[in-house]
């Protein structure tokens, strides 16, 4: 017997035991809610829309990164904003500044303080993977960092949605031969509301290319994170710095989980504060190259 939604028996005391019953049924077979979103497309933007009051993100996070050579625990100090503007400042566990990634448009820039070498070279998915072990474009991570999703180019008839396993589940096929699998999660207090109130998390991506797992990202423990204040001279010799952005208040993940199959390689970001839309400095995502430190350009592709 299919199962029926959590309300639709709702008086004498037989319909209220059937309805006990077939809330089970729908507890154990993930039913769906009674108004479902129609398209790929009104999903997709329900997340963008309560994202859209942030422009960027500042805060710090624990770096886990697991492969071949072992597991290595760093701290991150980064900065965001969209579309691929991006900041890391890697520092050991010790507090040893490590390394500082910047990405600025298509420049892509990092110092390696250990080896003493300045990389420079495009801003791409094969550097930040090289340098950052996340093999995903800036744009995708600053998107990511956020709880928002990266979609894939396509056309309207190259997505679908379904509802599987407690979470609607969006398929899409890009224009340029890679596919995307995309789930979300409604929030447990608007699941029997019309499907334009109901708010969705973004809980997983997975991107595939010729039949081959690129990478997938799982995001948990969404928190809500505020605006960031102004930039303040203490002296009150420079004007103050506003956000870079307006009031906003929306959700990230606190814990981004990558598996990256073929490079038997996992990373774990677990974000452990935030602020929305942070004052920027004019030099908030490049650098120059120190004195005495080795010039090479990394012509990862």
């Amino acid at each position: 017997m299919p199962c029926v939604t959590r309300t639709r028996f709702a008086t004498s005391r037989w319909g209220l035991l059937v309805g006990l019953v077939h809330s089970g049924c729908c507890a154990l077979a993930a039913c769906p809610p009674a108004s479902q979103y129609p398209t790929a497309r009104a999903a997709i933007d329900n997340v963008r829309e309560r994202h859209a009051c942030s422009r960027g993100l500042r805060g710090e996070a624990k770096l886990d990164y697991f492969d071949a050579s072992g597991r290595v625990r760093v701290d991150a100090y980064y900065l965001s904003a969209h579309p691929q503007s991006l900041r890391f400042d890697l520092v050991s566990p010790f507090g040893t500044p490590l390394s500082t990634l910047t990405v600025d448009r298509d420049q892509f820039a990092l110092l390696d303080r250990e080896a003493r070498v300045f990389y420079v070279g495009q801003a791409n998915a094969c550097n930040v993977g090289r340098f950052l072990r996340v093999p995903v474009p800036p744009e995708v991570l600053v998107q990511l960092l956020a709880g928002e999703a990266p979609i894939l180019v396509h056309n309207p008839e190259q997505s679908r949605i379904a509802w599987e396993g407690g979470r609607y589940v969006v398929e899409i096929e890009s224009l340029h031969g890679a596919s995307q699998r995309l789930e979300f999660e409604p929030f447990e207090s608007d699941f029997d509301k019309p499907y334009g109130e109901q708010r969705l998390r973004l809980i997983e991506v997975a991107v595939t290319q010729q039949g081959v797992l690129l990478y997938s990202a799982q995001l948990r423990d969404h928190f809500p994170v505020s605006t960031a204040a102004p930039r303040v001279d203490p002296d009150g010799l420079e004007a103050d710095i506003p956000p870079s952005g307006p009031s906003c208040r929306a959700e990230i993940p606190r814990r981004i989980r990558f598996e990256i199959p073929v490079a038997d390689r996992d990373v774990v970001f677990e974000q452990t504060s935030a602020e929305h839309n942070p004052p920027l400095l004019p030099n908030s995502f490049t650098q120059e190259q120190p004195p005495g430190v080795r010039r090479e350009t990394s012509s990862c592709r």
